[in-house]
């Protein structure tokens, strides 16, 4: 039987309703891998007609939890973010992002953006979701095409994030 949106969800929330510590977020990271294993989930939500790099296909009415996907359809980098006060679970289900992680080298400081400086870069790959904490900064990279699941805590809108920029 296929993993729908509908279960993916209502599971995260059970596991999210007990809070968001580092065991909640462990087990919310093993549901994101188990919906990357259902081809008929990653067909369904990131098959050949997904379109959009960033569309909230679940946003949660009561702990505000969003489940995302995201198309990315050629090479595309980022700059070095945090999710500001929230957590974030990035899943791969197609291609390969190159993500850096960063450590904060000179806070920011009024306008002035806070200086980083790369700690590790690792690949993520098909099936593959990794938990980014609270503060965590990273910055992804990708030479194709490729496809991801991103839960975060809450909606991003318009959430403001540490200005950051490489030392």
């Amino acid at each position: 039987m296929a993993y729908t949106l509908d279960q993916f969800a209502s599971d995260m929330k059970q596991v999210l309703s007990q809070g968001a510590g580092p065991e909640q977020l462990e087990q919310s990271r093993q549901l994101v891998e188990k919906a990357l294993q259902d081809d008929r989930f990653v067909d369904t939500h990131l098959g050949d007609d997904a379109e959009g790099e960033r569309k909230i296909v679940y946003e949660d009415p009561d702990l505000g939890f969003c489940i995302l996907t995201h198309v990315y359809k050629g090479p595309k980098g980022g700059q070095p973010h945090d999710h500001g006060p929230a957590w974030a679970i990035y899943g791969q289900a197609y291609g390969e992002t190159t993500m850096t992680d960063f450590e904060i080298v000179e806070p920011p400081a009024g306008e002035k953006p806070g200086k980083v400086a790369p700690l590790r870069s690792y690949k993520l790959t098909p099936g593959e979701a990794r938990v980014y904490q609270v503060g965590d900064v990273h910055c992804p990279s990708r030479d194709g095409e490729t496809r991801l699941i991103r839960i975060e805590a809450q909606n991003m809108d318009g959430v403001r994030r540490t200005p950051l920029e490489p030392a």
